[in-house]
């Protein structure tokens, strides 16, 4: 027994034992103390082996005022009072975990609580004038409890799960064991304030941290390179979760765009991958990013696309059961799919539909294939056991994604793959090779066809000739596809006659590839903009959303630059894209969630663009909704639009600041950010940051979104890059060197640079910090995206230019 005396200041950062200030609604300030060690910070509280793999059992004891409550990972089993002001709890001992995953609060939070069918009691935890906004928060975790308890096959170890709400969090939330933490907006929802966004938001961070009580907390990580392992998981399942215990959310329409932002960081030279070596803090947590989360969360996806959902979950389970407790690698998982796999060769109940006169056939892997397309030598063949640790090996040691190009003579489709980079001398693909579970449909059958590309060419054999052809069928792959000759003109002419031919998520990719095709001078501009015609008739939120998405960034370059007028007419071609389903448009919460997204972000879009009929309306709204004082309910999906507009005034800016700073506004702060930060004021932006820092009025957990938002503002650029540049020091203290919140400051603020000095100036700032600064990925990342910039605009900004006259 080793006994150590110790004693420390509270961190004055959002890491560690740390401390947390709210106001109530009579404005008295208060003080609460919190914990976040993930990573590294549980040594910061007391003296520990912070490993993961250093797994013990915690007894933990924390002396309090009366007027407190403590809460840690267990229940208290008993409370001696020591004084009349000091009461002593004792917690139970917990299971057997990791360091990072220990957490306590000492606060006058209060509380809702409900028991799930399986038992565990759940209770949610805010300061006590917001304990109304916790309802929604606290039936979610009990549905999504009960879910993973059942899909898992594992109970739930612990009598108790809380779920606080803590003022000052810089991240997301925090996966603690038994007593998950979340930022407020994370958690709180307001049935007559909040957003449809705000609920799906809400939704999907608690089905992640409920996921980490399996995948992390149960079984963790050797160690941080796989943490994937965790991240890459509980992403996953909160997808396959929601999309069960909240069917209505139509989580389904927003994982493709992950995938989309992974590759964004995938496809720089500076990326790594999914499971690669660290060492030292700032390293460990530089992993917590898109690469390791949302890529971790596609491939994840692609195997179980592969595998079927049933052998994929059996290996799950298997991988859960056996490492409980304990920690595990990478292989370990690929082992237990592998295995389960073998048990599970026949699927008596797939049904195979017949298409035409073919005959089909199921395999043994439980796939329907043609049986025409047997001469193809390449298939996964009767008997033949999936490797999928080769497969997976692929995919997760080695950074980046392939590129599959295709190219049909009359049957016969012939594939090549290679490593997809852009960006200046992008170093040589060669030595890159995927295992690549390539899915198609084709004009002569909707059926999914599949096969499995383990070389760097090879030919599938085609039944009969067909129109088109289109591969990674609802993007459940991690690839991208270039169609030769004219298979491109063949989709592009598909989607203009009926494109609701192939899926919504189908447009969404052929909409994403052809850009990332453009940035490797696979195809010109044009042929990208040619696709988007089409959109003027899409009506379905990923491809209307992804049409922005790589419509409006080519808008902000331009904008950026000066570019005698062509960005004004590209703004009208995007506006005019949309006007339609703009005007389609009812200013109310009506619809599905999807149907309530779509809507907030092309108001939002409409409103920011100046398209005239919106900014008229949203000006009405804003001057009703002054007259009442604020009180006047407006619909949720539609007010980040009417205060974006009247945001743009001085005395509307000052208004919407006064109401920024009520309790009564929390559940809209991040909204109002938003609209503050769109002034075209220089002072107002420059107030904004230096307050976020101060972090009085504006919370400095908000400071890097504000950051972010003022730098994408045409009248901000300068300022938030000299913000960035004058307080880089006290950055890197409140967000830790590594971290997210740094690496998306830096990103963000550089990511519209597209000229020659801005890169000068950016290499140069960035060289002058010492070491460990200069080379943070995110600085490798901010560089090569601005030299990917300033060649996309030698190249294609003259091309767009023509293009616009033509199709004007």
């Amino acid at each position: 027994t080793l006994t150590i005396q110790y004693l420390a200041n509270l961190s004055e950062s959002f890491h560690g034992f740390y401390k947390s200030t709210y106001r109530t609604q009579e404005g008295e300030l208060r003080t609460l103390v919190a914990t976040q060690f993930e990573p590294t910070a549980a040594r910061m509280a007391f003296p520990c082996f912070d490993e993961p793999a250093f797994k013990a059992r915690f007894s933990i004891t924390i002396r309090r005022e009366p007027k407190h409550l403590a809460l840690s990972n267990m229940p208290i089993v008993k409370s001696v009072n020591l004084t009349p002001w000091l009461v002593e709890d004792h917690f139970a001992t917990t299971v057997k975990m990791s360091t990072y995953l220990v957490a306590f609060i000492v606060s006058d939070f209060k509380s809702i609580s409900k028991i799930t069918s399986h038992g565990v009691k759940i209770s949610v935890y805010t300061v006590p004038d917001k304990i109304n906004q916790a309802g929604y928060a606290l039936d979610a975790a009990v549905k999504l409890l009960d879910f993973y308890e059942d899909y898992f096959s594992i109970p739930y170890p612990l009598p108790k799960q809380d779920l606080a709400a803590i003022p000052d969090f810089q991240s997301g939330a925090m996966e603690n064991w038994g007593l998950t933490t979340y930022r407020e907006s994370a958690l709180l929802y307001d049935p007559k304030k909040s957003s449809a966004s705000s609920k799906l938001w809400i939704t999907m961070v608690i089905a992640h941290e409920l996921a980490h009580q399996w995948f992390g907390n149960l079984v963790t990580m050797e160690w941080w390179n796989d943490l994937w392992l965790n991240e890459g998981f509980a992403k996953f399942m909160e997808f396959l979760s929601v999309s069960i215990t909240h069917p209505e959310l139509r989580v389904e329409d927003s994982f493709l765009s992950r995938c989309f932002d992974a590759m964004e960081v995938d496809a720089l030279n500076s990326s790594h991958p999914v499971s690669t070596p660290v060492e030292d803090p700032a390293q460990i947590l530089e992993m917590f990013d898109n690469v390791s989360y949302e890529k971790g969360s596609c491939i994840l996806n692609m195997l179980r696309d592969y595998l079927t959902a049933d052998v994929f979950k059996a290996g799950l389970v298997q991988y859960l059961q056996k490492y409980s407790y304990q920690n595990a690698k990478n292989e370990d998982l690929w082992n237990s799919m592998a295995n389960a796999n073998d048990q599970n060769i026949f699927f008596p109940f797939q049904i195979c539909p017949t298409v035409g006169t073919d005959k089909n056939e199921l395999q043994a892997d439980g796939f329907c294939r043609r049986s025409q397309q047997s001469s193809s030598n390449a298939h996964w063949t009767q008997g033949q056991t999936l490797d999928v640790r080769a497969m997976m090996d692929t995919w997760t040691l080695q950074k980046g994604f392939p590129l599959v190009t295709v190219t049909v003579r009359g049957k016969n489709v012939h594939l090549q793959q290679e490593r997809y980079v852009k960006g200046v001398d992008s170093p040589s693909s060669t030595g890159y090779l995927w295992h690549i579970p390539l899915t198609y449909v084709t004009s002569k059958s909707d059926t999914v066809q599949r096969f499995l590309m383990t070389t760097k060419a090879d030919v599938i054999i085609l039944p009969e000739e067909v129109e088109w052809i289109k591969f990674n069928v609802d993007m459940n792959g991690y690839y991208i596809v270039h169609y030769e000759d004219d298979g491109w003109d063949r989709l592009i002419n598909l989607v203009k006659q009926n494109h609701t031919v192939i899926s919504s998520n189908d447009r969404a990719s052929l909409i994403n590839n052809v850009f990332q095709l453009v940035r490797i001078k696979r195809l010109s501009i044009s042929k990208a903009f040619d696709l988007t015609l089409y959109l003027k008739h899409e009506r379905q939120i990923m491809p209307v959303l992804q049409g922005m998405h790589e419509l409006i960034p080519i808008y902000r370059l331009m904008e950026r630059r000066d570019m005698d007028g062509t960005e004004k007419q590209l703004q009208e071609y995007i506006v005019n894209l949309f006007k339609d389903l703009i005007e389609k448009q009812s200013w109310s919460d009506e619809g599905s969630v999807s149907e309530r997204l779509l809507r907030h972000s092309l108001l939002l879009f409409a409103c920011v663009h100046r398209y005239q009929p919106c900014v008229d309306k949203a000006k009405g709204y804003f001057t009703e909704w002054q007259k009442s004082n604020g009180t006047l309910s407006l619909p949720a999906d539609v007010k980040t639009a009417v205060y974006v507009v009247g945001a743009q005034t001085s005395e509307g800016w000052d208004f919407l600041l006064s109401k920024y700073r009520l309790p009564s506004f929390n559940v809209e702060r991040n909204n109002i950010e938003l609209a503050l930060s769109l002034s075209r004021s220089k002072d107002k932006l420059q107030w904004l940051m230096d307050q976020g820092l101060h972090g009085d009025i504006i919370r400095t957990q908000d400071l890097p979104s504000i950051t972010i938002h003022v730098a994408r503002n045409p009248s901000g650029h300068h300022l938030a890059w000299k913000f960035l540049k004058e307080n880089w020091e006290k950055l890197v203290e409140k967000f830790e060197l590594g971290s997210n919140s740094l690496a998306g400051i830096v990103t963000g603020v550089t990511s519209r640079y597209s000229t020659r000095s801005h890169l000068a100036e950016v290499k140069e700032f960035f060289s002058s910090l010492e070491e460990k600064s200069a080379q943070l990925r995110c600085v490798q990342q901010a560089v090569e995206t601005i030299e990917d910039n300033i060649q996309w605009m030698d190249r294609n900004f003259e091309e767009v230019k023509t293009w616009l006259q033509n199709n004007h």
